[in-house]
């Protein structure tokens, strides 16, 4: 793989110091970063088999999406007027029409939604849904850096159960046994409220055995502790820790109702994290919002996601930012109670933590892989500013990225996929949708 060099940019590096060169040069080879620093200290250009000069450019880590359903694509604009942070909500826009989902519908809307969160800067995604093993082939050939959830919902099938929990464990042997920058997790869907007990157990059991996450939902609305409650006078979150959900590396999405005494169990957790999806619980219409302040302020990692596309529209991290920002002011009546500092570390190395990719990813420094993207300044927007963070969350786009590569490899350039043709890529989309709710509402004549 070439040698790079990238020139004359304001380089991000959000390391421990959230270091700023400006200008400055970020250096790397076989994957990995060599070298990063201000521009009087750059390397000489002549032993770089690529110099790529980014003047008026920003510079950064690869944005990272930390809870999305990459095949709900093909949902898109079909719940409005409904929350899906609601069993009823969820079950009528989303489960029923999902019944006439085939294997083949999934690579074409993964490999849309890929495109669409590597165009806008996203390198690494967390991924919960079914077809899990389609869904890792189409992200293994966008490119992107994925951890795919096996999603499983049980809703009171005893037998689906036992098949689920055989397929997922299939699932995580072969994807690592695989060549790439897939990572298998396990995706209970909603414990207590999808999955029963017996089943959380087996999940939790397994996840230990094989040494991966768990990725759930967790307080999206009242039904997740209504069980709960009734059965044993706790919280969903204080249920599962009482049944050693959290020994293990847990990542929950969404979290809008969690009490002093979840957020506690949280804190105390060896690897527990959570992704605030602010777009989404917003335009559910639910009361509760993600207590990210208390979170942060308890040492839990609190990561950002856009959900799934049906639930928020778009895959647009920088847009996710500036939505986090704005509710977190309105939730605790205050004034940008989060920085744009800790936003866009939230949605870089807090996300790659929650991970467990921290050590990989997340922030450029010498050692990790070359996930970066490159951000144009030169457009309406950006003008100078004291904040560069707070400019780019507050005024910038997606849809500003012009570079992105990931381990190295250029998959974005000048705002164009490398491995992929977008057009050939939105086609053979535009045909599955189609096709799909053809069936959806085929289905729905003979019911």
């Amino acid at each position: 793989m070439a040698s790079v060099l990238l020139r004359n940019a304001t380089v991000l590096s959000v390391d421990d110091r959230n270091r700023v060169f400006a200008p400055g040069w970020v250096a790397f080879s076989e994957g990995m970063i060599t070298g990063i620093g201000p521009m009087q200290d750059a390397p000489s250009s002549a032993t770089f088999d690529e110099v790529v000069d980014l003047s008026g450019h920003l510079v950064m880590p690869g944005l990272v999406n930390a809870h999305t359903h990459a095949p709900m694509v093909l949902f898109r604009g079909c719940s409005e007027g409904h929350s899906l942070l609601t069993m009823d909500g969820w079950y009528n826009s989303i489960r029923e029409p999902e019944l006439s989902l085939v294997a083949s519908d999934i690579g074409p809307a993964v490999a849309l939604s890929c495109a669409e969160m590597l165009l806008s800067g996203t390198t690494t995604y967390c991924d919960q849904y079914f077809f899990a093993d389609e869904v890792a082939k189409a992200a293994g050939r966008s490119g992107i850096r994925a951890v795919i959830a096996y999603g499983i919902v049980q809703l009171g099938d005893p037998e689906r159960a036992v098949s689920e929990l055989k397929n997922a464990a299939n699932f995580i042997e072969q994807q690592r046994s695989a060549d790439g920058r897939i990572i298998p997790w396990f995706g209970p869907h909603a414990p207590y409220v999808d999955n029963t007990e017996e089943l959380i157990r087996a999940e939790v059991e397994l996840a230990i055995k094989h040494g991966c996450g768990l990725h759930l939902h967790m307080a999206c609305g009242p039904e997740d502790n209504e069980e709960t409650l009734r059965r044993y006078g706790l919280t969903a979150a204080v249920a599962l820790d009482r049944d050693g959900f959290f020994a293990g590396r847990v990542h929950a999405a969404h979290c809008l109702d969690l009490s002093p005494d979840d957020i506690a169990v949280f804190a105390k957790a060896p690897a527990a994290s959570v992704a605030h999806c602010a777009t989404a619980g917003l335009r559910s219409g639910r009361e509760g919002i993600c207590p990210v302040v208390d979170l942060r302020a308890a040492g839990v990692t609190v990561a950002l996601g856009t959900d799934n596309v049906a639930a928020n529209n778009s895959y647009d991290m920088i847009a996710e930012m500036r939505v986090a920002g704005l509710v977190a002011s309105h939730r605790q009546g205050t004034a940008q109670p989060i920085s744009a500092k800790e936003l866009l570390r939230m949605a870089t190395i807090d996300g790659a933590k929650a991970l467990g990719l921290d050590h990989r990813a997340g922030s450029l420094e010498p050692g990790k892989a070359a996930d970066i993207i490159a951000i144009d300044l030169n457009g309406p927007g950006y003008s100078k500013s004291p904040d560069l963070e707070a400019l780019l969350i507050y005024s910038g786009s997606g849809r500003d990225v012009r570079h992105v590569w990931v381990d190295g490899e250029p998959l974005v350039r000048d705002r164009q996929l490398i491995r992929q043709d977008f057009a050939d890529i939105r086609s053979t989309y535009d045909r599955t949708y189609i096709d799909f709710w053809a069936r959806v509402r085929a289905a729905r004549e003979v019911a």
